[in-house]
């Protein structure tokens, strides 16, 4: 009999019979998956080739919307064994649809997947970073918005995921040397997954110190402090601390760069850090040799003893130039850039990102530094000298300003229209 001609017998359309067909195929395999079909070795290991046949035989049909319950449970589907029983052709095609929006798995399924198979995890890790970095987000909020877009930060929330992302991270920054774009991407991905850690974590059945298992419990959890539960008083006494801390660990670890190397991957997790050591330099009457230390720090910590100290003489040169400044009633960008080009001919790179640090924080917070600011980036912008980098960083102050209220609703309008200019190139 005519294969149609049977189907209009039973009242169905060709489509309408095969979608039906599809759909009870799926839901009979789902329903065995879901049984226990253990009866003896032999029954299990018979009953796991099948589990591999299935997966494998879904991978053409993945994008099928009716083919989705049997996907979710495959990725759901354990066995007491060690070894993967599904098929790795069928996690990389799940994989690449989820990454390329070709499917949409519940949170559940992704997690599955990326626990299951460590090369989609990586793979994906790898896709996003890239995205983060290459599609130049105008502001940390739109980042965010693609963290989270991407699941990677909730999926973090399990430790070895989390260890994975982070050590791909941290190959990164060594690749790069440090690149801020990679330390941005970084600063905001933590500060995703923290805040999906104490949502979906209220028992906290992973403490902390499983996700950060080589640095000093009381510097995380130090680092961990947001800035706006301190009180205004107590965060220049916190930044101290923080900086007692790293530089107690740095001794202990001396001859040896693992632990120095752990310490400031840390610190970079927790970049708004450095950014409020620079802004309280500016605010302080004399320069704090902790925080000044904390920022130098933070760029340059594979310094020997020498060097940081003459990064730090010229940094602290620079900064008492800017306090000076800021106390005078009327100031020039002439006066400003006599002030830090005399100084900066001859600095590394780390120590000109320490300088610029502190320019940008005084051309923002504080009022001399307004009134210089716009035309001051203008000068800049013709210079053409670390765009990328001050972009990146005015970036983030423009993530923190805005937390700030409306005290600041002045400074908030100022770095975004010095990102426009950086942006515009005039």
């Amino acid at each position: 009999m005519d294969i149609n001609h049977f189907i209009s017998t039973l009242g169905f359309t060709s489509a309408d019979y095969y979608s039906k067909l599809i759909e009870n195929v799926v839901l009979s395999l789902v329903t065995e998956l879901s049984r226990n079909p253990f009866n003896g070795i032999s029954r299990q290991q018979s009953f796991s080739s099948r589990v591999t046949s299935i997966s494998l035989l879904c991978v053409p049909l993945i994008t099928l919307p009716d083919v989705m319950p049997l996907l979710e449970a495959l990725l759901n589907y354990h066995e007491d064994g060690l070894q993967e029983v599904l098929h790795p052709e069928f996690l990389e095609a799940v994989n690449e649809a989820v990454l390329h929006k070709k499917i949409y798995l519940p949170e559940s399924g992704v997690l599955q997947l990326w626990l299951r198979h460590l090369p989609s995890l990586e793979k994906a890790v790898l896709q996003n970073l890239k995205t983060f970095i290459s599609s130049h987000p105008s502001s940390l909020k739109k980042m965010k918005s693609m963290i989270k877009g991407s699941l990677l930060h909730r999926a973090a929330c399990h430790p070895a995921v989390f260890r994975t992302i982070d050590e791909i991270f941290k190959n990164a920054l060594l690749e790069t040397d440090g690149a801020p774009e990679v330390m941005t991407v970084m600063q905001v991905f933590t500060q995703c997954f923290l805040q999906a850690y104490y949502e979906n974590n209220k028992q906290h059945k992973f403490p902390m110190k499983v996700y950060f298992p080589h640095n000093p419990h009381s510097l995380v959890m130090a680092f961990l402090q947001h800035p706006s539960d301190l009180p205004a008083i107590d965060v220049h006494r916190h930044l101290t601390h923080i900086a007692e801390m790293l530089k107690t660990a740095e001794a202990e670890h001396i001859g040896s760069c693992g632990g120095l190397f752990e310490n400031w991957f840390l610190f970079v997790h927790f970049g708004e850090w450095a950014d409020i050591a620079a802004e309280q330099l500016l605010s302080q009457a004399e320069s704090s040799d902790a925080l000044l230390w904390l920022l130098v720090f933070y760029y340059k910590p594979g310094d020997e003893n020498q060097q940081r100290t003459q990064t730090m003489v010229e940094a602290r040169l620079v900064c008492d130039h800017l306090t000076t400044l800021s106390r005078t009633p009327t100031i020039s960008v002439t006066d400003l850039q006599i002030a830090i080009s005399s100084k900066t001919k001859t600095r590394q790179p780390g120590t000109s990102l320490v300088v610029m640090h502190l320019i940008i924080s005084f051309l923002l917070f504080t009022p001399a530094g307004h009134v210089v600011a716009r035309e001051f980036i203008a000068d800049f912008v013709v210079a053409g000298s670390e765009i990328p980098e001050i972009t990146g960083l005015l970036t983030r102050l423009a993530n923190r300003v805005s937390q700030l209220g409306m005290k600041y609703q002045r400074t908030v309008k100022l770095v975004n229209d010095l990102l426009q200019k950086l942006k515009c190139g005039v």
